[in-house]
């Protein structure tokens, strides 16, 4: 292969792993303080813009603080969707922080399921994602809760095993399918 060849296969493998770098650490839904009015809104980077503007501008990705990001979308919009965006230093301070996943991870730290008792590890969200049972005693899956409302949803809400969600929520849409047993929640002190 001629050495041309491999320069370009090199600058291409670079660019794609620049790509998903930037793509992986800025998607996903996020939470944050909406500055005009000091209310939680969940919001959206434009993904797309920000790999473009990374290609483009900065040299080392470990020193880029979030130049150039810009919202796809807000829950305030489109009321307010002239805003001049002062929301994006929340994000650009703490990337991370303000990422549902990343809220919902640490929130099932240490807790059980309000249902099974069994303990919560490392969420798995491609494959078993658990749920929220809130005050009607009701399972949800987290992404029925906008974002918006997550901290005051959590606040009152316990964790759900997906297998208990699951189960549950079986009984719930198609009781004909299956067998109910009297399974109350399981109380813990304190809670």
């Amino acid at each position: 292969m001629p050495i041309w060849a491999i320069a370009i296969l090199l600058l291409a493998v670079a660019a794609a792993a620049r790509a998903g770098f930037v793509w992986l650490k800025y998607r996903g839904d996020r939470v944050i303080v909406c500055p005009e009015n000091r209310q939680p809104a969940g919001v959206a980077l434009d993904v797309g813009h920000a790999v473009g503007y990374a290609m483009g501008h900065s040299a080392d990705l470990s020193r880029w603080k979030g130049d150039g990001l810009r919202l796809a979308s807000c829950s305030r919009w489109p009321e307010r969707s002239g805003c001049g965006q002062q929301c994006l230093s929340q994000i650009q301070a703490a990337p991370q922080d303000c990422l549902v996943r990343h809220i919902l991870s640490t929130w099932y730290q240490g807790k059980s399921c309000a249902w099974c008792d069994r303990p919560f590890d490392e969420v798995q969200w491609d494959v078993r994602k658990p749920a929220l049972l809130d005050a009607n005693g009701v399972s949800l899956e987290w992404s029925a809760i906008p974002a918006e409302r997550l901290q005051e949803a959590l606040a009152t809400a316990r964790p759900v095993c997906f297998a208990c969600h699951m189960a549950n929520t079986l009984v719930r849409e198609h009781p004909e399918l299956a067998v109910k047993r009297s399974v109350e929640p399981v109380k813990h002190a304190g809670k």
